[in-house]
């Protein structure tokens, strides 16, 4: 599987990583602690994944490309890209506003019960 490392502490080795199948996330921990870690937000990567603990798991990742999706995990917390300090913005995002309820217990006019 594909996807992109939203958070990486390379210091105690986990990675959070979304999924190309925008399932659940993946979570990553470095197993090997004599394997440097090499892999940093932004980073897409490809990688085995498992579950089990109503969890994602992935396994043995590999590095595609260094950085190419640099402030994803910005864009999905909903903070504008012009917001990020020293980062151009990489697309537009557009914020959805919630549909009003429908409206419950109205009265129909006498014509209408016709």
């Amino acid at each position: 599987m594909f996807g992109v490392v939203l958070w990486c502490d390379s210091r105690v080795g986990k990675a959070v990583i979304w999924c190309e199948d925008h399932g659940d996330l993946a979570y990553f921990r470095r197993t090997d602690t004599l394997e440097p870690m090499s892999m940093d937000a932004g980073d897409w990567v490809q990688f085995e994944v498992t579950s089990g603990c109503e969890m994602r798991y992935a396994h043995n990742p590999r590095l595609v490309a260094e950085g190419v999706f640099t402030g994803l995990a910005d864009n999905l917390k909903g903070i504008p890209a012009s917001e990020l300090s020293g980062r151009p913005p990489a697309a537009k995002i557009i914020r959805f506003v919630a549909p009003e309820p429908a409206r419950r217990g109205y009265e129909t006019s006498a014509t209408d019960r016709g």
